[in-house]
């Protein structure tokens, strides 16, 4: 009787296959051009679960086409992704995402209300009525970031901060296990900054996984537990006081940031 093959093993000694069956989201091989050049290539990353991890690099790096392409957004050239061990398509109740804010259509005419209602699209359908229930839950939502006040207003009349708070209350709606941001915390005030990583280290309390596209380098030792720095390719993956490192950050924003910048950030973390 032949030897059975053996398992690959992670660093940390358990087999890769079962490390991608317990990820919240696995990223294998992937790549994806917009033309002769690969706006990233043969990206693996891994996220752990009930954590926060912030995907960072410079403009330009692939930050937000890395998630795109996991979500089905963009098509890649190559790879692959996973959500809990399973292909996208079986898992789509399981993934809240929050887009750029730069990206969505502000003059669509909709209320605040109908914005989070629209968390519950999968249960909703197109011609199940809106009952009660509904309503209640998406209140909730909004409450949660600050906005149930504003339930009725049209959300092009609202600030960039507030918009954003209502596209976070429309992921929570969805009671998803894995959040995905993009740029959560771009262009918003510092009291909406602040609502947002309550939530979503509540999220993580509860044992939900997070992972955001993340530009401000100053707080990441704050507000997240792992870090995937992209440069159009890995440059690292894991926990903030193992990843996040002087080295790292010279690789990944070479002559972008000062070596007194770095040491700045680094030296933050202690």
């Amino acid at each position: 009787m032949k030897d059975a093959m053996p398992q690959l093993a992670t660093d940390e000694g358990r087999p890769v296959a079962d490390t991608l069956a317990q990820s919240p989201l696995a990223i294998r091989g992937m790549t994806v051009s917009y033309g002769e050049e690969p706006a990233i290539f043969s990206i693996d990353l891994t996220a752990e679960p009930g954590a926060m991890t912030a995907i960072i690099g410079p403009n330009g790096a692939g930050k937000s086409t890395l998630l795109k392409a996991a979500l089905g957004i963009v098509r890649p050239l190559s790879g692959s992704a996973t959500v809990f061990g399973k292909p996208l398509a079986k898992q789509r109740a399981r993934i809240a995402y929050v887009p750029q804010r730069a990206s969505v259509d502000w003059d669509f005419p909709t209320t605040v209300m109908d914005v989070a209602l629209m968390g519950l699209s999968r249960e909703l359908g197109l011609l199940r009525p809106v009952r009660a229930r509904h309503v209640a839950h998406a209140l909730a939502c909004l409450d949660r970031v600050g906005m149930a006040d504003f339930a009725d207003r049209q959300i092009g009349q609202l600030s960039g901060g507030q918009q954003q708070r209502v596209f976070l209350a429309r992921a929570l709606a969805q009671d998803a296990e894995l959040y995905l941001l993009d740029e959560p915390f771009a262009g918003v005030d510092a009291a909406t900054e602040r609502a947002i990583i309550v939530v979503l280290k509540e999220l993580r309390a509860e044992g939900r996984t997070v992972v955001a596209v993340h530009h401000d380098l100053s707080t990441v030792a704050q507000y997240f537990d792992n870090v995937f720095l992209i440069n159009r390719r890995k440059i690292a993956e894991g926990s903030v006081e193992t990843a996040f490192t002087a080295a790292n950050l010279q690789e990944a924003y070479g002559g972008r940031l000062a070596t007194g910048q770095i040491d700045q950030l680094v030296l933050g973390m202690v």
